[in-house]
């Protein structure tokens, strides 16, 4: 079987419980523990959830908040599992069947 992960970030909710509204405002307290991160940076962090992320930022953003990777991130399973059979088909059905295609001319060729 196959499962799809997800995730939700939810550092902007964990922000604002600890009265932080505005996202420049982790600029200077990542730079206290070494994460040297731009605005721009910061903002995307706090606004989308990342694809990538460094054990260093993580970490800082756990100690700013005080709180533990699973506050901040929550693992979900984005679609059913599927389950996979030796033939290749899916459980859910056969793959649909391939066609010929005839292509004809406007001439009637």
């Amino acid at each position: 079987m196959i499962k799809k992960m997800g995730y939700r970030w939810h550092l902007r909710q964990l922000m604002a419980a600890r009265g932080m509204f505005q996202t420049t405002d982790l600029v200077p307290l990542l730079a206290e523990r070494g994460v040297h991160l731009s605005r721009e940076q910061v903002f995307r962090l706090v606004t989308q959830p990342p694809q990538r992320l460094s054990m260093d930022t993580l970490a800082a953003l756990c100690d700013i908040l005080e709180c533990g990777v699973e506050q901040l991130i929550e693992v979900t399973v984005v679609d059913q599992q599927v389950r996979k059979v030796a033939s290749g088909e899916s459980a859910a059905g056969p793959a649909p069947a391939v066609r010929r295609t005839t292509i004809r001319r406007p001439d009637g060729s």
